[in-house]
């Protein structure tokens, strides 16, 4: 049985995929911070519907608790196929507004963040002879968003953390790769308001928002063995947004 670590996983796009990966026969290993509750409801969910999941409590920004999570997931687990670095906040409003103390919270959590949990399962990542990374980012990171640029700077931050990543580890056999989603149906963007979201809507080809397992569906994907040859891509599920 092939294990994942989800970050961020207790909610939206990070609880789709500890859902789809369970579906898939992976052992699943939850990852929240905060949101306790949420975690271990989903982990109920999955266990009754016969999949294996452990909740697993870390700031992916503190990296001793990253290595703690890690070494939960080798000793429940026997170690890491598939990391998702999913874990993620976001601060709405003008860059004067953006305080430092702001500033860095969002730098920590969305980009230290995917440094830290990187880091800290690589190794067994290596060893696990199916090694995959798949680091969620943003259409924003792509583009950039006003009133959002503390996010998009760290998003953008993932994407050359993957690209170069990608090339370091090839010859080793590992893929990293990077989903960027659009406009995605979750609590983190309830904060738009209707004209906003339609706004959205009329830019989007496709005519509509996404939803959480479009995303997990793609991520899933880049974890099998049908992508065994795609490393290094940014793949945008935005409804032809980008």
């Amino acid at each position: 049985m092939k294990n994942v670590l989800i970050t961020g996983a207790s909610r939206g796009i990070g609880a789709s995929c500890a859902e789809a990966f369970a579906k898939a026969g992976f052992h699943v290993f939850v990852n929240y911070n905060n949101s306790e509750e949420q975690a271990l409801v989903l982990c109920e969910k999955i266990r009754k519907e016969g999949g294996i999941c452990t909740p697993v409590k870390a700031d992916v920004s503190d990296m001793e608790q990253v290595r703690r999570t890690v070494s939960l997931c080798v000793y429940h687990g026997g170690g890491i196929d598939v990391l998702v670095n999913n874990a993620g906040i976001d601060f709405y409003g003008t860059f004067e507004q953006t305080e430092p103390q702001i500033w860095q919270k969002i730098i920590d959590t969305d980009l230290t963040g995917v440094y830290n949990a990187t880091y800290a399962a690589l190794p067994e990542i290596k060893n696990s002879g199916h090694g995959r990374i798949i680091n969620i980012s943003s259409v924003w990171g792509v583009h950039g968003a006003s009133c959002e640029v503390a996010y998009s700077a760290a998003k953008a931050g993932v994407i050359g953390f993957t690209k170069a990543l990608a090339k370091e580890l090839g010859p080793s056999g590992v893929t990293v790769n990077c989903v960027a989603p659009g406009y995605i149906d979750t609590d983190m963007n309830g904060m738009f308001d209707k004209a906003t979201v339609s706004d959205i809507i009329n830019r989007t080809p496709l005519s509509r928002t996404g939803s959480v397992s479009d995303v997990a569906d793609t991520v899933l994907w880049l974890a099998s063995e049908k992508a065994s040859f795609i490393t290094g891509q940014i793949i945008g599920v935005d409804g032809g947004f980008m």
